[in-house]
């Protein structure tokens, strides 16, 4: 795909899609902390309860939850958008599927925060699970995308 003046860069934009999805694996490590400090500050009593409150990690999470749906669309769709401008197609396979399937966990997660909020456990128990299994995923993808930097590397 022609970028006209901008076509010197075509190659160097290979590299955006993974220095942002790093950024956002560990904003999501970090999320997984405030999320763990709110969940302790629920059952916490007395002046604990207290000192956690005072962390406001529940509006932290919250904040860095909604960041993370946003950026993880559009990273994915970056992603997805420069491998089409580079290659002129998607290679349809494991990193792929699985980048579109956290992109659906997370969003489903984020939709959950509404029932959470009114006290529904089934929700909360759900969202926990969901992140979860989308942390692992991001593991997974690191390593993958690592290796696919590594051949385009290669080809550079």
């Amino acid at each position: 795909m022609d970028l006209g003046p901008l076509d010197p860069i075509k190659p160097w934009l290979n590299f955006l899609h993974p220095l942002m999805m790093w950024g956002l694996l560990g904003l999501t490590l970090y999320s997984l902390y405030l999320g763990t400090k709110v969940r302790r500050t629920r059952s916490a009593e007395g002046d604990e309860k207290k000192a956690l409150i005072k962390g406001k990690f529940n509006i932290r999470h919250h904040q860095i939850g909604s960041a993370l749906l946003a950026l993880m669309v559009l990273g994915t769709i970056g992603g997805m958008a420069v491998t089409y401008i580079n290659n002129g197609k998607l290679f349809l396979g494991p990193h792929l599927i699985v980048g579109l399937t956290m992109t659906g966990l997370i969003a489903t997660s984020a939709a959950l925060v509404p029932f959470m909020q009114k006290g529904n456990d089934t929700a909360r128990y759900t969202h926990i699970t969901l992140n979860i299994v989308l942390v692992g995923l991001f593991g997974w993808q690191a390593v993958t995308g690592t290796q696919i930097v590594q051949r385009i590397l290669e080809n550079f």
